[in-house]
């Protein structure tokens, strides 16, 4: 490792509530890069090829770090799901990627022979204790006696490095594709695009931050925290270690970052050694980001990029030209501006169309200002999915000719449009559109417009009846506050508003079905079938 080199007594990971598996609660660079090398020359004589893919299951701390090191060092391939997927659907998604072995906790390990799918595993590895299945456990491969052996050749760029599952907010999980290229390619516009230096203290709220901060010289401090359940958390879990680390950058979700100023504001705290904010994972309304500001020190910096499993970061904005240039545009209904793209990034918004694109044209490009769907290109974005050619199809365009050999545009499942500027304005998600007799709905466009009045909590806008001649609806959530009269104001926004005229139905749901993870992915779909059957009792 590259910073081992650097900044062998610099400390690397700290993780005081969950140590590493000889008691450790804090390790340098030379000692993460000394574990990981162990781990690598381990399984060499185990089993597994090399590029075999390997299921992950482990929670964030030290150990999930220097196990994640030390497969990329062995030519492995981890294979890592959400847990906000639920066990169930956590399984399948392992199970897809026919894995030759398991590295987990006890739990994991008890779950995958119940579940019966490590009849074909070559290697088991426990973290933690192991309760009678095979294989060895982490503590006990670093307390062999240390031996010489030859770590595997190093891999190549285009080597499989991981595949990704997470819960999307739309469709079954599936396993994205990353290329060791790629996690280099996220490091260098983590470290660039979002001016992010050495030296200092970054506090990991989610696990794969946990791994780029040593990557980039930082300090990864762990906190007492389920990122599978964010919306749950104690705030006092981010902010003990916040100000007993004195961290300079955090990495949270919205709804995160909303408990955690809330817990501030009302104990009259702030944070005076934070130098960075970066907020992502879902939408980050522009009155989330100014709610924080002021628990921060003059000159920090606040950021909301833009990007998705399938690439990321993608662009970069700061809170400053949020509260300053777009705020006011947002509220009214011209939807998120998430900024401009990062170096090497290149951006384009295409007619919305669920079909497959077989090869890309600038003819497909649409002007500035006018709404679509969003690609990319770029070193950080994924060429497909893995086992999945029908889905790669779907969300991948080849480049064609002599120029355009191996390179493609990334669909990523969202629309919005381009301003004048080269900034990108996120609208939501192609899937969310509602298609009327009339014309096109887009979510965050709409759903702003209500978003802004003091009983709604939030809303959410939704289509009733096949594509096409579908009735929008907008379902509001008003947490303690009443609904008596309420749709009747609301009527009048819409009617106030070009983008909205034709929402004429407004319905109170009492608590959204969300994606735990983030609790701002609103399950739209779930609410589209509620609405329907709450309007046919009514007929």
């Amino acid at each position: 490792m590259e910073a081992a080199r650097k900044w062998p007594e610099r400390l690397a990971v700290v993780s005081p509530h969950r140590p590493d598996a000889l008691g450790r609660g804090r390790g340098t660079h030379r000692e993460l890069d000394e574990t990981s090398s162990r781990l690598a020359a381990w399984p060499m004589d185990r089993g597994p090829p090399r590029g075999a893919r390997l299921a992950v299951l482990a929670r964030p701390g030290a150990d999930f770090v220097a196990v994640i090191f030390g497969l990329f060092k062995a030519g492995l391939v981890p294979v890592l799901a959400d847990p906000g997927l639920g066990a169930a659907r956590l399984f399948h998604c392992l199970a897809e990627t026919r894995p030759a072995g398991l590295v987990g906790v006890p739990l994991a390990h008890l779950a995958s022979l119940a579940a019966g799918q490590s009849k074909n595993f070559k290697l088991r590895l426990t973290v933690g204790r192991r309760w009678g299945w095979g294989g060895a456990t982490l503590a006990e491969i670093l307390k062999e006696p240390e031996s010489p052996g030859e770590l595997p050749a190093p891999t190549l760029a285009d080597d499989l490095a991981a595949v990704l599952f997470t819960s999307g907010s739309t469709g079954p999980a599936k396993g994205v594709i990353y290329t060791h290229a790629m996690f280099a390619a996220q490091v260098e516009a983590i470290r660039d695009g979002l001016d992010i230096r050495p030296g200092g203290r970054d506090l990991a709220t989610f696990p794969l931050f946990a791994l780029f901060a040593p990557a980039l010289g930082l300090t990864s401090i762990i906190p007492d925290f389920n990122p599978a359940r964010p919306a749950k958390a104690d705030p006092r879990a981010i902010v003990r270690p916040i100000l007993r680390h004195q961290v300079t950058s955090l990495f949270a979700s919205p709804t995160l970052l909303a408990k955690v100023a809330a817990h501030a504001r009302g104990r009259g705290l702030t944070f005076s050694s934070l130098e960075r904010i970066i907020s992502a994972g879902a939408p980050v309304p522009p009155r989330a980001v100014a709610s924080f500001q002021p628990l921060l020190a003059s000159g920090a910096v606040f950021q909301t990029p833009y990007g998705a499993t399938e690439g990321m970061p993608l662009t970069r904005i700061d809170a400053g030209e949020i509260l300053n240039r777009t705020r006011g545009l947002t509220e009214e209904g011209s939807g998120l501006c998430v900024g401009r793209p990062l170096p090497g990034v290149s951006l384009g918004i295409i007619g919305i169309t669920d079909e497959p694109l077989a090869a890309f044209s600038p003819d497909l490009l649409l002007p500035a200002g006018e709404i679509g769907e969003i690609i990319a290109r770029g070193p950080m974005v994924s060429p497909g999915y893995f086992d999945r050619p029908v889905e790669t199809a779907l969300s991948v365009i080849p480049e064609t000719g002599p120029a355009g050999a191996g390179k493609f545009w990334r669909r990523l499942g969202d629309v919005g449009w381009l301003d004048g500027e080269g900034r990108l304005w996120f609208c939501g998600r192609k899937a969310h559109r509602v298609v009327t007799g009339r014309g096109v709905l887009f979510s965050l466009p709409c759903e702003a417009v209500f978003n802004g009045h003091p009983r709604v909590r939030r809303s959410a806008l939704v289509g009733v009846g096949p594509s096409g001649g579908q009735k929008p609806v907008i379902v509001v959530e008003t947490g303690r506050t009443g609904w008596r009269g309420l749709a009747a104001e609301l009527a009048v926004l819409a009617k106030a508003n070009p983008r909205t005229l034709d929402i004429e139905t407004f319905l109170r749901h009492p608590a959204f079905p969300v994606d735990p993870r983030h609790n701002a992915k609103i399950n739209r779909e779930a609410l589209a079938l509620w609405a329907a059957r709450k309007l046919g009792r009514r007929r």
